[in-house]
């Protein structure tokens, strides 16, 4: 009987840590790991997956049974975990690194990339590979509710294709180039590309220059999925050795989305493939974004030999993914929205998609600026356009505070450009004053869509909590939009 390996995770509450881990244990490897704070739902995801949990960074963690150190690119050096693995010369590797190594040399690797859509995309795409019977392996950075009573961010399958999201982002401290640069693609999704990722990158151009290097990775006899819609994207077959096919709703693209309808939440639309009838499908979620979303998955899944019918069937029963246009509850008839929207272009999309999905309702917007590029001032212009889909807006406090004044986000300066722009908006700083506002002044019917790409304090459950207790006819008193 072998030796069994023995993995350390430095920084193993990330969500892709935290599901790489999960997957090597299943394969056999004893894994632990540490982080600072190792809180729910990452906690419970790990103790799952029988992951062992040490809280904190500690030089005496690294012990010398350990083969492996997985290095998180949110931990850099002065990290005293960091730096005895240094010190000791433990072979360590970036996440990305580990992926290819143990799980993409002998796959089929179906890589979706794009600044926007690639965790729905890769989670539709692995569902329909899944329905379909192939049998595939799955990496996403969400919950993917089709698979698993909670949903999982991966699944280990017995066939030849992994479907893995391709992050932009770089992958450790020692080694700044982007993760999907490892993913040994022989299908890649490119579905759009905007300037993001601000503290990395200087500008779009830099983004596109990481998606060129990734689409020139794609073999002679693969194939690269541009987005039609998007000119960045679409730019990128000049850069393949590969068949190109363009996805979009414009009558140009090989696969192209047409009669676009939404009604009670779902999205109806006609799939051609070159000028002719591929398909009806009927998405179980709102958002022209989705329906772009599903044209690629369903251009991976006709590649692979899935048959339109069974594509058009698996999509119907397609379950999204948490913390993407997720209803959370509706407390007095109060529909409460989580979404992951913090770029401009996201942020329009959702409020978009859930205005098409709720006609004649008023739709409230709570955003939290949390993420790098979010955060930043450079995105103030943009984000002033990105609301227009909302009746009242509520701007929290800038997550990263400490960022210098010259480039943090200034709340009260987007909600003066609202008001320019003839929108309702508060910058509203603390989630105890949101929680308290929308709980007063929230009536039945409205929608109310919170977006961050972090915890937002728990709002979310509190918000449900407050209007579910709030005094009865509580928010009758709010005045109408107009």
């Amino acid at each position: 009987m072998g030796v069994t390996t023995r993995v350390h995770f430095i920084g193993v509450a990330g969500t892709a840590m935290a599901t790489l881990a999960a997957m090597l244990q299943r394969r056999g490897f004893a894994v632990a790991g540490s982080d600072a704070h190792i809180y729910p739902p990452m906690s419970t995801f790990l103790e799952r997956e029988g992951v062992r949990m040490l809280e904190g960074y500690r030089a005496e963690h690294i012990t010398a049974d350990i083969d492996l150190v997985v290095v998180g690119n949110a931990v850099s050096r002065g990290n005293p975990e960091v730096e005895e693995v240094l010190d000791r010369k433990i072979r360590h590797v970036s996440l990305p690194e580990a992926i290819r190594e143990h799980f993409l040399w002998g796959a089929r690797s179906i890589v979706i990339a794009g600044t926007h859509g690639k965790t729905t995309t890769a989670a539709m795409a692995g569902w329909l590979l899944t329905d379909a019977g192939l049998d595939p392996s799955l990496l996403v950075g969400g919950l993917a509710a089709n698979f698993g009573a909670e949903g999982s961010s991966y699944r280990l399958g017995g066939g030849r294709d992994f479907v893995i999201e391709g992050d932009e982002y770089d992958s450790a401290f020692f080694d700044k180039t982007a993760k999907f640069l490892k993913y040994l693609p022989d299908i890649a999704v490119v579905g759009n590309i905007e300037f993001d990722h601000a503290d990395i990158y200087a500008d779009v151009e830099e983004v596109t220059t990481a998606f060129r290097r990734f689409v020139n990775l794609v073999p002679r006899r693969g194939l690269l999925l541009v987005g039609a819609d998007c000119p960045r994207a679409a730019s990128m077959a000049a850069q393949a050795h590969a068949e190109v096919q363009r996805f979009g709703l414009g009558d140009t693209a090989d696969w192209c989305a047409s009669e676009v309808a939404v009604s009670d939440a779902a999205t109806s639309f006609i799939v051609t493939r070159r000028g002719r009838l591929f398909a009806h499908v009927s998405l179980p979620m709102p958002g022209e974004h989705n329906v772009r979303n599903a044209l690629a998955a369903i251009a991976v899944g006709a590649h692979l030999g899935v048959p339109s019918e069974t594509l058009a069937a698996s999509l119907q029963r397609f379950k999204g993914v948490r913390r993407r246009l997720e209803v959370i509850g509706s407390p007095q008839g109060v529909e409460i929205v989580d979404d992951f929207a913090h770029h401009p272009t996201a942020v329009a999309a959702t409020l978009r998609a859930v205005r098409a999905a709720h006609p004649g309702r008023r739709v409230i917007a709570v955003f939290e600026p949390r993420s790098a590029s979010s955060c930043r001032r450079v995105f103030e212009e943009e984000f002033a356009a990105a609301f227009d889909a909302a009746d009242e807006t509520i701007i929290a406090a800038v997550y990263r505070a400490a960022l210098p004044d010259g480039v943090r986000l200034s709340p009260e300066d987007l909600v003066s450009r609202l008001h320019a722009r003839g929108l309702r908006a508060r910058f509203i700083p603390t989630v105890d004053a949101i929680v308290d506002t929308v709980a007063r002044e929230a009536r039945t019917g409205d929608v109310v869509v919170v977006m961050s790409n972090g915890g937002f304090g728990g709002i979310h459950g509190r918000l449900l909590q407050a209007i579910e207790h709030r005094a009865d006819g509580a928010g009758a008193r709010q005045v109408p939009p107009g």
